[in-house]
């Protein structure tokens, strides 16, 4: 089939590799513009331009998708249909009635739960089991298009988001192609969103604070789910503290003083919660780089009887 490929992140790539490999024939690939990263804010290109680009694929990097001259420009390409795989804009009915068969997403949740920009850190987060893959039709609404294909994708219970965003990209290739092949056959299902819906609203920085008045289960997924970005933190003194992985020691003891450090075990730090008792194995201190605890333990003093914050602040000490 002709495609126009819109997507950015590196959760694309894979689709758009398995277009080109199933032998689609991909006229264009739509992306955000370069952005500005690191520390010397250097213009770096999106992870679907630098693929396209190897595979000597025209890439297109509207600012705006509204404008006529970039629609006309779409339009040139003749496309049978437009694939988005998280491209990180909302395309108006212009583009959405442009391709003879339409717009086709590739969604990382089980729709109608977890709509929206943030589904695989927000299942992590809330401790779900399952999630998956939806490929839909794509109409007006955030995410409510009628349901192509689905596939389920267990999330484990050490999973990372990052460990979770790399099986449902490839699983989404995969039920991306086999989408294309049916409604390429003229075979593609039209299935309504039924059932309870859910939204995954995009990440603010509130979401990275971890709360220790919380239970230890919930603390343990809420890192999980911001490895290996944006990280979960929490505040030793001053200093913001990012905590990259941990274990639940404890999920029934209630404490009299959530986030207190408690003592140090051979895995790490131990720290009390709403309730249950955590040990923080792997860790990054403000300024530094990220360790072990273990590591970070031969160089520091354990602070214990410190209580860690929300906010930066002198150490509390009860």
């Amino acid at each position: 089939m002709r495609v126009v490929f819109m997507g950015t992140p590196d959760f694309a790539v894979p689709s758009l590799k398995a277009l080109v490999e199933a032998g689609h024939d991909v006229r264009a690939v739509i992306t955000q513009p370069d952005r500005p990263k690191g520390r010397g804010k250097k213009y770096t290109p999106p992870p679907v331009k630098e693929a396209a680009q190897s595979l000597e694929l025209p890439v297109l990097q509207p600012a705006q998708v509204k404008e006529p001259e970039f629609i006309e420009q779409l339009r040139s390409y003749s496309p049978e249909v437009i694939v988005v795989v998280a491209y990180g804009r909302i395309l108006p009915p212009a583009i959405l009635s442009l391709p003879e068969h339409g717009c086709v997403n590739v969604h990382a949740s089980l729709l109608p739960k977890y709509r929206g920009a943030a589904p695989i850190h927000r299942a992590v987060i809330n401790g779900e089991k399952v999630t998956g893959i939806t490929t839909m039709f794509i109409d007006e609404g955030l995410d409510t298009g009628d349901m192509i294909l689905k596939e389920k994708v267990p999330i484990l219970g050490e999973d990372t988001v990052g460990d979770l965003h790399d099986r449902l990209s490839v699983a989404g290739a995969r039920l991306l192609v086999e989408t294309l092949d049916m409604i390429r056959r003229g075979q593609a299902p039209r299935i309504p969103q039924t059932g309870e819906s859910s939204y995954a609203p995009v990440l603010t920085g509130a979401d990275e604070l971890i709360m220790w008045d919380k239970p230890a289960q919930d603390i343990y997924n809420l890192i999980r789910g911001m490895n290996p970005w944006p990280g979960a933190r929490t505040y030793l003194g001053e200093k913001m503290l990012k905590i990259w992985r941990a274990e639940v020691l404890d999920d029934e003891q209630t404490l009299a003083c959530p986030g207190r450090v408690m003592g140090t075990v051979r895995e790490g730090i131990l720290v009390g919660t709403g309730r249950g008792l955590l040990v923080i194995t792997e860790l990054q201190m403000q300024g530094a780089k990220r360790m072990s605890a273990a590591d970070f333990l031969r160089g520091t003093p354990a602070p214990l009887g410190v209580i860690l914050s929300n906010a930066p602040g002198k150490d509390g000490m009860r």
